[in-house]
């Protein structure tokens, strides 16, 4: 019975915590770097209190609505990398899952990256560098361990993969990021520069054997 209890306890509060998330969600969409804990309190129908007490603090929430934001992010780069096609569309197609989820969302993309010069936050204290930081490490090692597993680089491949996963996320994050706010010219213009720029080496390394290729 005790057991029932807690998990049904445990489901309840899984269960708020997204609502909570889907309200957050909400209050970014529509108010974008200036979102603050007492706009997203209001927007949830609670007090700040109770937010605090879900997610102790704006770098908690933060950090919750970053987790689930790089999860989806990262479905789809994986779909695109996995995709039955040829390895230059497999670039083409992983650069725009990233460009086009930013350009989909880009006031969730403005909060979880750029809080400061868009809208200040009335929420104090709240460095977005120490907890941004991570999402883009975690992206960079995601697209390491596939290079790994499907380009044949060779002596010191699995460095060479690391190398290659960072940049690739850096490259992706600073083109990106310029873009999405000068729009200069239409997103699959993008592609194509940035798959260029990255089909060198790339472009002649084997599959390896014992992976699924890429």
């Amino acid at each position: 019975m005790e057991t029932t209890q807690r998990d049904d306890q445990q489901r309840a509060a899984e269960q708020r915590r997204r609502e909570l998330l889907e309200a957050a969600d909400r209050v970014v969409l529509r108010d974008g770097p200036g979102a603050s804990m007492n706009a997203i309190a209001a927007e949830a129908g609670i007090t700040k209190p109770i937010l605090y007490r879900h997610f102790g603090d704006k770098g908690g929430l933060y950090r919750a609505l970053a987790v689930r934001h790089t999860d989806g992010l990262l479905d789809g780069l994986r779909s695109a990398l996995d995709a039955p096609v040829a390895r230059r569309e497999r670039v083409e197609s992983t650069l725009d899952a990233y460009l086009a989820a930013i350009e989909a969302r880009p006031q969730v993309y403005r909060f979880l990256m750029h809080p400061a010069d868009e809208g200040q936050s009335s929420d104090q204290g709240f460095d977005v560098g120490r907890h941004s930081a991570p999402l883009l490490r975690r992206m960079g090692e995601e697209l390491a361990r596939v290079i790994a597993e499907r380009v044949d680089l060779g002596p010191g491949g699995e460095d060479l993969a690391r190398t290659w996963g960072h940049g690739i996320v850096g490259m992706m994050h600073a083109a990106g990021d310029w873009w999405l706010r000068e729009q200069p010219f239409p997103r699959a213009q993008l592609v194509r520069h940035l798959t260029d720029l990255l089909w060198g080496r790339l472009a002649v390394a084997g599959d390896r054997s014992d992976g699924p290729g890429f």
